[in-house]
């Protein structure tokens, strides 16, 4: 069977049952779960469907967020050629502050503050444990993880000690994840981390969102920051023009890895 027959059968699936598993998909098509994953991956790439642990979900139903396990190995290749780009915006003075956003397109950018010596501040306990492992020959920075409540899912410290944290701060640069973008903003699934986004898109001098063009026509629960409050947006360049232009009319900087 062609890839491209199984994706309209996996597309199939999903409009009758909403959801569909790796190793059934492997089962019924004959092929390997890998082969199985790479199609889901290439989908989730289309904006087709969302990649959950174990399968994936029909965007109609994508209430429930992707856990981190499930991110971190998506779309691994894009997510360093957006935090790769992104690095040319981190400020020159390599002792400004830093504030990273948790998620897995974010992740990725620890590995460029090798060589800063300030404070980076972060809600991710991923991120944090990443950069606390940079090497240590080399200058790194003062790693500072934020308060709150740890979500299961996704390692992000999130509520009411989070946001008020946040609010008494005053970073040079933030970095944000998003799970939508759209004519309206940028969006995530869960009220508790888009309060978390929100805080951080109100304190920083300077607002960068980072997220694949997966994200890209994806419209969730929360609302958490508008073309107002974002300076710059890097993404792949699969980003469309019906997204990138409404971002540049707004005065957002996009970049496109």
């Amino acid at each position: 069977m062609y890839a491209q027959q199984r994706h309209r059968q996996i597309l199939d699936a999903l409009d009758a049952s909403g959801r569909v598993g790796v190793a059934e998909l492997a089962e019924s098509f004959g092929v390997t779960t890998e082969t199985v994953r790479r199609d889901l991956d290439r989908l989730a790439e289309q904006s087709l469907l969302v990649r959950v642990h174990g399968g994936a979900i029909a965007r109609r139903t994508a209430v429930i967020e992707p856990d981190l396990a499930t991110r971190s190995s998506t779309n691994v290749e894009t997510k360093r050629r957006i935090a790769a780009a992104a690095r040319a915006l981190l400020p020159v003075d390599p002792e400004a502050s830093v504030l990273i956003d948790a998620g897995s397109t974010t992740a990725a950018l620890v590995p460029h503050l090798s060589g800063r010596r300030g404070v980076l501040v972060t809600h991710g306990l991923e991120i944090a444990r990443a950069a606390m492992a940079l090497p240590a020959s080399a200058d790194r920075p003062d790693v500072h993880l934020l308060p709150g409540r740890l979500r299961a899912g996704t390692g992000a410290a999130v509520g009411a000690t989070t946001v008020d944290a946040i609010r008494t701060l005053r970073p040079a640069i933030a970095f944000l994840g998003c799970n939508g973008i759209d004519a309206e903003g940028f969006t995530t699934p869960d009220p508790s981390e888009g309060a978390v986004k929100a805080a951080i898109a109100q304190r920083a001098d300077l607002r960068v969102i980072l997220a694949d063009s997966a994200k890209a026509g994806a419209h969730h629960l929360v609302t958490f920051a508008t073309a107002a409050d974002i300076d710059a947006v890097v993404s792949d360049a699969a980003l469309p023009d019906s997204i990138v232009r409404p971002l540049i009319d707004s005065g957002i900087e996009v970049i496109r890895a």
